[in-house]
This record gives structure tokens, sequence and C-alpha cells, in this order.
């Protein structure tokens, strides 16, 4: 039963990639700043490759939230690997928070004065939250977990 259950976790993981890609490359075209533009501009606007940029974080992320699902299906749950996984998994949600923040700061900044940004910025707010959530609860259980890692080691050489 457990291995089914992390195989659906992974598939889970893999269906957020694959959503999420398709919203980074379906909403310029339909959406926002550039929808009046031509397909090479849409892709050469700031904004969208700052979007694009920050997506590297959250699938490395993602990639790694995989691996670490394949460690606990494999019973390597208290294991090197899996605090490593989880450390990359805390930094790329802090590098996410950060340049969400940066992003809500650029429009907060350059926005037109007839124009409202207050829905951004409330998406920026929530989704900030969201990543240092994540990144806390990261960093709280690979703290749980390289203790038990060290626990397990001494355990290992004493017997």
């Amino acid at each position: 039963m457990k291995r089914i259950s992390t195989l659906f976790l992974q598939a889970v993981v893999v269906l957020i990639g694959l959503v999420a890609l398709f919203i980074l490359i379906r909403v310029p075209l339909t959406e926002g700043r550039a929808v009046n533009l031509d397909l090479f501009h849409i892709y050469a606007d700031p904004l969208i490759l700052y979007g694009y940029t920050a997506s590297i974080a959250f699938f490395t992320a993602l990639y790694h939230a995989f691996k670490l699902l394949g460690y606990i299906g494999q019973n390597k749950v208290f294991s090197p690997p899996s605090v490593m996984a989880l450390k990359k998994i805390k930094y790329c949600a802090i590098i996410l928070c950060i340049f969400i923040v940066g992003a809500g700061l650029y429009i907060m900044l350059t926005h037109p004065k007839d124009d409202d940004p207050a829905g951004f910025i409330a998406l920026c707010i929530v989704t900030s939250f969201g990543s240092v959530v994540i990144a806390t609860a990261a960093a709280i259980f690979e703290k749980i977990l390289q203790n038990a890692v060290e626990m397990k080691s001494e355990n290992d050489l004493t017997i």
C-alpha cells in the first residue's frame, strides 16, 4: 500500500508540473500585458521572461519533491539524499519567494497611474506566503530527518 501511495503522490507532482508548464506557455498568449503582441514580442516581454526565470526554482523544487517521494517509496527516508532533497526544496522555495516579492515590487513601482495593481499585489502576497510556508516546513523536516540520520549512523557504529 505504501508504494501505491508514493506512486500516486509522484503522479500528482508530475501533474502539477504539467499544469504549471501549460499555464506558462498558454496564459501569455491570451491574458495580460502581452495580449496584443505578436508571438516573438510576447516571449520577449521582460515580465514574462522574469516569470519564466522564477519558474526554474519552482520546477527544481518539484523535481526534488519527486526524488524525495522516490526515496520514501524505496524506504530510504532516513538517508543523506533525503536530507539533501529537503534542503534543496527549502532553498528553491526561498528563491521563489524572493522572485515573487521582486515582481510585486516591480509592479508597484512601475504600474500606470490609471491602473490598480491590487489584484496582482494580493496574488504576490498569497504566493510568497505559500512559498515561505513550504520553506519553513522543509526546514523543519530537514532538521528532523538530519537528526534521525545522525542517530541512525551512531547506532550503526555501536553495533
